[in-house]
Parts: C-alpha cells; structure tokens; sequence
C-alpha cells in the first residue's frame, strides 16, 4: 500500500496516534519502510538568551560569569536538544523493532515547518501523517500552524489526524472509509488509494457527491432587488429558471452521479464493492454534516478539486472540511484519470436527419441543448433519437418558440457568413422587436405551464430524484420504472385553516407560490440573509419540483430539519432533500428519555423547545452529576442555550461541557455583583 512513510513527532497525543497508525499501514507488508523525524531550534534558542542578557541578575553581569553563562547554556541547548529528538524518536523506533518494520530517524535543526517541507520536497516519501494539532494545541485550537504551513507546501499524499482516542471520547461511529468525488484527478486519484486502504485494513468503502441545484434559485430571488424593470426584462428570468430547472439542474445530478458510478465500475474492477451516495446542497456544508454524521474512520479529500487552477496550493472545500470535520482526513495529491469508455459509455444512436438538424443549433449552445435531449430520450426509453424526439424534447424543456428562434439565428447568421458580411452586425436591431413580442408570448404560455398543480410525480427510489409522471427510466442514475414510484404528499398537505391564513407570492421568474402563514413564520427562524434565502430556495423549488400547490410548515420541516448550520441529524441522501424525519442520530436519546425539569416550566411553544434536542449518554451522565433541582436545571437551560447558539439539536459531551461553563459563568457574575442565595432558587 505504501512504500515509505513519514512522520514527524512531537510526543504530543496526535503525534502518538500518528506512529499508530503508521504502523497499522505498514504491517503485512515486506518492504515498507517508517521514517520519523524531529525539528529543535537550537539556533533560535541561542539568539532568545543573548537578547535576554541584560536582563540577568547583577551578579551574572561581569563579562567573565556572562561567557561562563553562555558555555554552559550553548551546552544545555545542543546537548539537551539532542537528548529531546532521540527521546521523541525512540517511541517509533522502537515500536517500529517490535512489529520487525525497517526504521529511520531525522534529528533536524532550525524552523520546524521549514525543515519538514525541504526533508518531504527531497526524499522520495508516498504518505506523511501529521496530527492536525501539537503540544502547542490549545481549546479552541481546529488546525496547528506548523502542520498547515506544510500541507501547503507540499505535492505528497498526506494523512491528517483528527481522532485521537486517547483523549477524544467520542470515537468513530463507522468504520468505513469515505471518499468524496467531484469528477476531478485528485478525487478519482483518492478513490484509487482508498481501495488499496480498504483491501489492505479490511474497511467498507463508501462515495460520495455532491452536487448545488439551488444556487441559482437564491441568486436569482436576490437579482430581483437591484434590477431595474428595464433591466429584467433584458436578463429573462422567466426563460432562465425554465432552462436551470430542466436542463442545468438535471444535468448537474446527472453530471455527479456519474462521477458515482465511475467510482463503483473503479471499485468493482479490483474486485470490491461500495456504496455510493448522492448528496444535493453546498458542497462544504453537506460534507461537513455527513461527517458529523457518520463520523467515519477516515475522509479522503483531493487537494484540488475540479474547478481549481492546476498551481493552487489547497482547495477551498478542502481546506474547510480539514479544520472542522471531526474524522481522520487524508489529502490526496496523487491524480488518475479513469479510461475514456469508462467515463462516456454511449448508449444512443442519432439518425442523419437528427444529427443534420441538431448542427442548425448555434454552437454556442449545442452542447447544453444535446445533453438536454439525450436525458429527455433516456428518460423516456428511446434507443434512437429522431427528429421528431428532438421535436418532442424542445417542447417540453425549452420557452415556446426558443428553438425555432435559435434555429432563425444560425439560418441568418450562416446567410451573413455565405455573402461575406459580419454574422452579427445589425442582427440584434433587426430582430429586437419581434423578439420582445415573441418573448412577451412565450413568457405568458411559460407562466401558464408553470402554475403550480396538485399533479402526479414520481421519485427514483435509487438517487431520489424527482421526475415527471410520463418518464420510463430515471435521467439521473439511470434506474428503470420499477424503481420509480409516485409520490406521497398527504403528509405535508396543508389544511383548510392554514390555507385561509395565506400568502400568494410572485417569484422572479413571474410564477405564483402560496404559502402559508405558519410556513413564514417558520422561515423567519432562521437567521437573517444569505441562510434564510438559501432555506428559502430550497423550500420553494422543491415545491414547484414536487408540484405542491400550498407550502404548509409540514412540507417546509420535512426539507429543513436537517439543514441549519451545524445540525447533525441523519439524512438519507438524495437527489431532492425530501426524505428526512425528526429522529434523533444513532446513539441519543430524545427527551422523555432525559433527566427532567423540576424548577422549570418548559414546554411548546417558547424559544427553546426541549423536545427537540436529543441528547448523547454520555451528556446525560454529565448532567446527572449535577445536583437535582434548580441547579441542575439551571445547567440543562444553559447547555440548551450553548446549543441553540450553535444550530444543533443534537447535544454530546463536548456541548454539555461548554453549556455547563457558561452557567458556572453566570453564576460567578451573579455572586459578584451580590446576588444571594434566594436569587439562585425559583420564584414562586
């Protein structure tokens, strides 16, 4: 699996966890070698005691005590270093002698980050472990400065320990090793090194994607207060929601789930198996909460990912989900690019008139219109596509008349081209105003399609993606009309005294979505701005998706309960968000559960409803500790507090512990400025 491994060492608890796992890797094989090295300043140390000279005692000050001074400290400090490094060294090496693999040891001097990013550029290692903290780590330490500078610094595979179990209490819920794809080199370069993990540690293998279908959504709801009438007009929403809907959206699920099913065929040829996962939201923050989740043995992330630039130190993704998930992370730098036939399996054939008719598309476009048609042909089960299936498809995914004006502009754009005139020149005066006609038409037959119905839907039960009534097969993974079924909507119906309590609004792309007053006031909980939009888009494209007439809170609770920032709820992945329940994750008891509330009256309806977190056995250990009563109620509202602040409604230790600071802290403020005894107990 690997050849030569390196660590550095510190005797911190990370650092020990780190030559554990080194040896883990190495063991079984012949011919893997360890290599850990120290890095001591002895230099910078010389240069603090000269500069601190003049602050000695008067009797060090005569110039023949100051040199014996300075002998005898440039002699601690070379011999002492000395004796630090081989002490910090002798831990791997001697764990390396009892399991019978080769080892090497570097004592190095000068700047710690600096040595171990020339060391690493210089030997020929395949993985460095680092631990993600030192012995300089404090409480609210998330990454070490000596490990990021060197993950910045080199091009090596490196493993970043997170999970110490020494000191975290909390271990991995899962064994399994994850991968997380994004169609680019590093990612499919991971997935390779995953598999060779798996097969060589025993671990089950799970893929993930993930891919953004509401961006767009958010964006263009929040374009529609700073354009101009005018302005909107140019931009189109109308036209512009109807092709991310149908084409971009689709295609993005598409796109990724492919990236999954390469990654299963890669796993399948070494004669594995896996499991694959589709996740739809951020990229950051859906990975992050998988996890929280999941918590798994390890996370493999490439360095880069597909939308970076070639000479980029670390992706963005990247470098937020290495600080604060809470597994194992190992940073792929190795890249592999999977076998053409792999990547494009074609499974469709044009006839000549199909083919010559798609060229009269302008090329500026074609490859958006060809991706739409082929989904459309997959969907419906065709094997050939005709003209009259293009037909078909630009109807349904396309404006009214959109395809016969692109048609228009490359006739006339091919005629300027012919009599060697500029293709573009006087084309936009020619055509603007019957354009505008012809789009005000097309704007009032999209409005009219587009009015959202009570109709009939169907959700892929492999990816759960949502797919008109009339489709055979599922455009996204590909599973057929077995796997298809109709949806349920009777859960989140809204009633008829919700229905007299609310409110038809008109979105950016002019298309009517009611929703109900509780489903507002819901909304309104989260907090102001970009997330409140984000959950907004959300909710309201999920319900013109799933042709839902009425927005109720039911609907709206069944998207979001899992979606707040930092909310560790389980989620089943899928192509739409719309299969989670309020259950709390493996490993919490929810609130009847609970030691109860005696001095305090808890119930529905206030800010913080209790019966919505879930608490962790070890949490509820801790607050056993407390005394009964008031105190111990007083804790529980601030740990419920701590919690709320956070977005979770999960609480474990760690939560608990913080909860429980901020009360003894409010205490102690209290008893400061006088409070008694009496102040502490209820009122009655």
């Amino acid at each position: 699996m690997f050849k030569n491994i390196y660590i550095p060492v510190d005797n911190s608890d990370y650092s020990n966890e780190c030559v554990e796992l080194a040896l883990q890797f190495a063991k079984g094989s012949e011919d893997t070698v360890i290599s850990a090295s120290h890095v001591y300043a002895a230099k910078m140390h010389d240069v603090r005691f000269r500069q601190m000279e003049s602050g000695l005692p008067e009797e060090y000050q005569d110039e023949q005590e100051l040199e014996k001074q300075r002998a005898i400290h440039d002699q601690l400090i070379t011999k002492g270093m000395e004796v630090i490094t081989d002490s910090y060294l002798d831990v791997p090496k001697y764990k390396c002698k009892a399991n019978n693999i080769p080892f090497v040891g570097k004592s190095l001097e000068g700047r710690n980050w600096i040595e171990l990013v020339r060391d690493i550029k210089e030997s020929n290692y395949d993985l460095v472990i680092m631990g993600a903290l030192g012995l300089g780590a404090i409480k609210d330490s998330q990454m070490g400065t000596v490990t990021e500078r060197v993950i910045r610094r080199i091009e090596t595979d490196t493993l970043i320990v997170k999970n110490v179990p020494a000191i975290h209490e909390q271990k991995s819920s899962s064994d399994k090793i994850v991968v997380a794809v994004d169609g680019s080199g590093h990612a499919y370069g991971g997935l390779k090194t995953a598999i060779d993990m798996a097969k060589a540690l025993n671990k089950p293998l799970e893929v993930i994607s993930t891919f953004d279908p509401y961006f767009h959504y958010a964006m263009f709801n929040s374009l529609t207060g700073v354009l101009s009438k005018d302005a909107a007009k140019v931009f189109k929403f109308e036209q512009q929601e109807k092709l991310h809907e149908d084409i971009i959206d689709k295609g993005l699920a598409k796109i990724y789930q492919s990236h999954l099913e390469v990654s299963r065929k890669m796993v399948e040829d070494e004669g594995m198996e896996c499991t694959i996962r589709l996740l739809d939201g951020k990229v950051f923050e859906k990975v992050l909460q998988y996890a929280r989740e999941e918590n798994p043995y390890m996370l493999i992330l490439g360095r880069i990912g597909v939308h970076s630039a070639p000479d980029m130190d670390i992706g963005g993704n990247t470098e937020n989900l290495l600080r604060l998930v809470p597994c194992n992370v190992f940073l792929s730098s190795k890249v592999y690019k999977p076998p053409i036939d792999m990547l494009a399996e074609e499974s469709i054939d044009w006839t000549a008139e199909a083919k010559e008719r798609l060229k009269k598309i302008p090329g500026f476009v074609r490859p958006m219109a060809t991706s739409a048609i082929l989904r459309y042909a997959l969907e419906r089960g065709h094997s050939m596509i005709t003209s009259g299936v293009i037909t078909e498809a630009c109807e349904k995914i396309l404006p009214a008349g959109a395809m016969q004006a692109m048609y228009g502009i490359g006739d006339q754009m091919r005629e300027k081209v012919a009599r060697g005139e500029d293709p573009l020149e006087g084309m936009i005066e020619d055509r603007s105003r019957a354009m505008e006609e012809k789009f005000a038409a097309e704007v009032a037959k999209v409005q009219e399609e587009n009015k959202v119905k009570d109709q009939k839907t169907l959700k892929c039960n492999e990816c759960g993606t949502i797919v008109p009534e009339d489709v055979v097969k599922c455009g996204v993974c590909g599973a057929g009309a077995e796997s298809l079924f109709a949806m349920d909507k009777s859960g989140f119906q809204a009633d008829s005294d919700e229905k007299s309590d609310s409110t038809t609004v008109t979105t950016f792309d002019s298309v009517q979505v009611t929703w109900t007053q509780d489903a507002l006031d819901y909304l309104n909980q989260f907090p102001e701005g970009h997330i409140r939009r984000r959950a907004h888009a959300r909710i309201e494209k999920n319900a013109r998706v799933q042709k839902v007439s009425t927005i109720s809170v039911a609907f709206a609770k069944e998207l979001l309960n899992d979606k707040q920032a930092g909310d560790t709820q389980s989620t089943k992945g899928n192509g739409n968000g719309d299969n989670t329940t309020e259950q709390p994750a493996e490993g919490y008891k929810a609130y009847g559960d609970l030691p109860k509330f005696e001095g305090k009256n808890f119930s529905k309806g206030v800010e913080i409803d209790p019966t919505q977190y879930f608490w962790s056995d070890d949490a509820i250990g801790r607050v056993e500790k407390v005394p009964k009563g008031f105190m111990r109620d007083n804790t529980m509202e601030r740990v419920l507090d701590y919690a709320h602040s956070q977005n979770t409604n999960h609480i474990n230790l760690e939560f608990c512990e913080k909860g429980i600071e901020e009360s003894v802290k409010v205490m102690n403020e209290l008893v400061k400025n006088g409070a008694t005894l009496e102040d502490f107990l209820p009122q009655k």
